[in-house]
């Protein structure tokens, strides 16, 4: 029996994810707790497409990027969590709920965001997220997803 992996590199990542360049949202998953908890990390670069308006010489990174980068680390702790790398399944969003913004993200800073599922195992799944950058809370939300897990 293979042992399930406790952290996604970008090779993991993209075969879990559909998601490309310029929309895939996490560089690495780390500290993957039995399909209940991780933390992904987001190298925040000036060279993403976002910056060029989002806003010229002031790059923020959009909210809405934020908590997409808290889905996919989502996407990929299930999906490693439920071996899923190679396998065609479908992640949507249904609602967010409680968001809040506390600082801008902006280019060199180290995004993580930290996932906690509050409900999960049938199609519709609740997490928790909270993105951080040096330790001081950016962003927080709950969100809910329909996951489409293929049948074994």
């Amino acid at each position: 029996m293979t042992e399930t992996p406790t952290t996604a590199d970008i090779d993991l990542i993209q075969r879990i994810l559909p998601h490309r360049y310029p929309f895939l949202l996490v560089d690495r998953v780390v500290d993957i707790q039995g399909g209940e908890t991780c933390t992904g990390i987001k190298n925040v670069t000036f060279n993403e497409p976002h910056f060029q308006g989002h806003f010229p010489g002031e790059p923020v990174m959009p909210g809405v990027t934020i908590v997409e980068a808290m889905a996919q680390t989502a996407a990929v702790m299930v999906g490693v969590d439920k071996g899923l790398a190679d396998k065609k399944f479908g992640v949507y969003f249904m609602a967010l709920d409680g968001v809040k913004f506390r600082r801008k993200v902006v280019p060199g800073d180290q995004l993580k965001m930290h996932v906690t599922v509050k409900r999960g195992g049938g199609k519709v799944w609740k997490f928790e997220g909270r993105a951080e950058v040096d330790g001081e809370l950016a962003c927080q939300a709950e969100f809910t997803a329909m996951m489409d897990l293929p049948k074994d």
